[in-house]
């Protein structure tokens, strides 16, 4: 692994770790700011959003995170994209209903200049243990 690769893992590693930050004290304007114009965010559930709505989800309280377990088991840089796998285990509140999940996970960022963005999210709910 080259000095560049470490670096960008590190980066990814702290800008995943900024996201779900964010997406857990209500920072929008940072969770904003990290999201890809065309990010695709995909749920357990299979439905997915834009970027714009998922958003709007957060920023009603539609979609309210509580409690947020991120664990990074492996990061996969290929030119400027990013694929993240982990998991993801959170308590939230959907539509007014309270839910845990667990989920394996797939984040992927591309890098555009000197800046990475957060354009995809994939989970896959694990059965419960």
């Amino acid at each position: 692994m080259t000095d560049s690769e470490r670096i960008s893992e590190s980066v990814i590693q702290d800008l995943e770790a900024k996201r779900y930050r964010a997406v857990l004290e209500q920072d929008f304007a940072t969770f904003d700011d990290l999201c890809h114009d065309e990010l695709v965010y995909s749920h357990s559930g299979g439905n997915r959003d834009s970027r714009q709505d998922y958003t709007a989800k957060l920023r009603t309280g539609t979609l309210r995170y509580h409690r947020i377990e991120n664990s990074i088991e492996s990061i996969t840089i290929i030119g400027n994209t990013a694929l993240v796998l982990g998991r993801m285990k959170a308590d939230l509140t959907v539509n007014g209903t309270d839910k845990t999940i667990n989920n394996s996970s797939l984040a992927v960022w591309i890098q555009e200049g000197d800046e990475w963005k957060f354009v995809a999210y994939q989970p896959t709910p694990l059965p419960n243990s």
